[in-house]
């Protein structure tokens, strides 16, 4: 179950740079080219000089192009992404940082009324930090009228043509679930997937600690009361204490047709 629900590192990207305008060179399962819009240059890569001299001068500045991998064994010549990455710690810094909250709709080409179900997307970051520390990535969507929900929402999504205005036609209901009922659904799916985890990872993370704790008890052993015995156990606690936290990283409100229900079942 656990495999079921992280979204891929590969389709969040491709979604993610679609969405802020950038245009994809290449990509394929494993790899992924883009050539940046200058907003996302600017947020990404680091440059203010540059654009900053380009814009006194009045001239036409040049994105760069960024080119990913998700396999480590190609990393010579693209970046590594992978969860606990810098660059895509980055990138969900920049999610959050500018609350990338969407509203759209599914185009739908019809003559006749149509109704939109509303579902509410949330995209959450789980960070395990312990000994070692790792990410995953949950695309959750859920249905404000029956309650149903889709996983991998992100990619079931890339089929859709998606807008913000809704098509002629076309009609939307109040929903009957809250959007904040919505969200306490979806956090309590998070948390039953993180209960449902082995996590040996954390008893190790705990018996390192320990032991850690142990040998510095041992080499002040006739000075319990140092300040530096105090200061050195804490610093052992906060690196190698276990501890799970989730947040949201960006979500929205999405209308979509009743096609899409019976395919998210």
């Amino acid at each position: 179950m656990e495999a079921k629900h992280p979204i891929d590192i590969s389709q969040f990207l491709d979604t993610f740079f679609r969405a802020n305008h950038c245009s994809i060179i290449d990509r394929s399962e494993q790899n992924l080219k883009v050539q940046l819009s200058i907003e996302m240059d600017k947020a990404l890569m680091n440059r203010p000089f540059y654009w900053q001299y380009i814009e006194a001068t009045g001239r036409t500045g040049t994105p760069q192009t960024l080119a990913f991998t998700t396999k480590m064994e190609d990393s010579s010549e693209s970046e590594w992404m992978h969860h606990g990455s810098p660059r895509l710690q980055q990138i969900y810094d920049h999610i959050i940082t500018n609350n990338n909250v969407i509203n759209l709709f599914e185009v739908c080409q019809t003559e006749e009324k149509t109704l939109l179900h509303p579902w509410l997307l949330t995209n959450y970051l789980v960070v395990y930090e312990g000994k070692l520390k790792k990410e995953k990535l949950y695309s959750i969507g859920l249905n404000l009228i029956n309650g149903a929900m889709a996983y991998n929402m992100m990619e079931r999504l890339e089929p859709l043509n998606l807008s913000p205005s809704i098509s002629p036609y076309c009609y939307t209901i109040s929903p009957l679930i809250t959007e904040q009922s919505g969200f306490k659904r979806i956090e309590q799916f998070i948390s039953e997937q993180i209960a449902e985890e082995n996590h040996d990872w954390a008893n190790a993370s705990l018996d390192l600690m320990r032991e850690e704790i142990d040998m510095v008890h041992h080499f002040y052993h006739q000075d319990l009361d140092s300040e530096q015995l105090t200061k050195e156990i804490t610093e052992i606690k906060n690196r190698l204490q276990p501890s799970i936290t989730h947040k949201v990283l960006n979500g929205g409100m999405l209308y979509l047709s009743e096609a899409f229900l019976s395919r998210s079942n």
